[in-house]
């Protein structure tokens, strides 16, 4: 038996780095049936054939998961999102940062095309909010180079992945930081005001021994999955460092008297933006709650919890 990283997985194959090489594996039956597939970062355990061909027996326990992009094992996710061509979607930023902390990733914010930005407006506005609420935020651009030495400190030592918007220069950063891959890039869609997906899957890269990352291919939308109307507070975690509400862990801060987050937000102490986005996504996730409950009353299997999940 051999050890080994998933480092690319294509139509069913799973490019296993071991101390033998990369091997070719598939994944063995049984784990199809106890619901375990396979994905890049996961570490495995595989046997070999004479062929040099590889079956993947195990699936070692994931430290980390994430679902979109398909990586496991991370410790840090760089969310990458353009300040112009695209247009940055702070909805969708939040929505993967809610994730992100979800799953417990460190989180950097990567701005990219900076030059595109000539007074730098945009890219101000946008760092300054993220920065209050308490994120890393690193303004670059693979034109002129700029702070591309701090996005590469952040990578040393623990692996990471690269995830935004299809077209905001994931692949342009990478081939800064590590030029010898030369990853394939493309141009902005005009047309559509996207970009055109140059990472057609994700992939795993060592830059040394310690330090590891994905590229993986962009995304236009979200979904929140596996939330709780009363857990995504916890998400949003400039909300945490206010003092307790009238109703304490039981306010979803939303209709509630005497709530010190919507306080706040009229204070100014908190972003309105982010407020709205929050009340957007707790409305996706209470419509979905009552529509899966719906169903299942419906199917005679719905049976009420007598414990609610709070907090993490």
């Amino acid at each position: 038996m051999i050890k080994g990283k998933i480092i690319k997985a294509i139509s069913g194959f799973f490019y296993v780095e071991s101390d033998n090489g990369i091997i070719e594996c598939k994944a063995r039956g049984i784990l199809r049936k106890k619901n375990i597939t396979p994905i890049i970062g996961d570490n495995v355990i595989i046997s070999t054939t004479d062929l040099n061909c590889g079956i993947i027996e195990e699936v070692m326990p994931r430290k980390t998961e994430l679902v979109r992009p398909p990586v496991a094992n991370i410790d840090k996710v760089f969310i990458t999102f353009a300040v112009k061509e695209p247009n940055p979607n702070l909805s969708l930023l939040d929505r993967f940062i809610v994730f992100s902390e979800k799953v417990g990733l460190d989180i950097v914010i990567l701005l990219s095309k900076m030059d595109l930005d000539e007074r730098l407006e945009k890219t101000m506005i946008i760092a300054d909010e993220y920065s209050k609420v308490g994120y890393k935020v690193i303004p670059v651009s693979t034109i002129t180079g700029q702070n591309m030495d701090k996005v590469k400190l952040e990578m040393k030592g623990c692996t990471s992945v690269f995830a935004g918007q299809s077209g905001v220069g994931k692949s342009s950063i990478i081939n800064s930081i590590v030029p010898e891959l030369s990853l394939e890039t493309s141009e902005i869609s005009h047309k559509l005001g996207r970009g055109k997906h140059t990472t057609r899957h994700a992939q795993l890269f060592k830059v040394d021994e310690d330090t590891i990352f994905a590229d993986t291919p962009g995304f236009s939308s979200f979904e929140i999955n596996d939330i709780e109307a009363d857990e995504l507070k916890h998400y949003f975690i400039e909300f945490s460092a206010l003092s307790e509400c009238r109703f304490g862990n039981k306010c979803i801060h939303k209709n509630e008297p005497d709530c010190v987050v919507k306080e706040a937000v009229e204070d100014n102490k908190i972003s309105k933006r982010r407020y709205e986005s929050y009340l957007q996504i707790l409305d996706e996730i209470s419509s979905n709650n009552s529509f899966g409950r719906k169903n299942r009353e419906k199917d005679g299997i719905y049976v009420k919890s007598k414990n609610r999940k709070n907090g993490r």
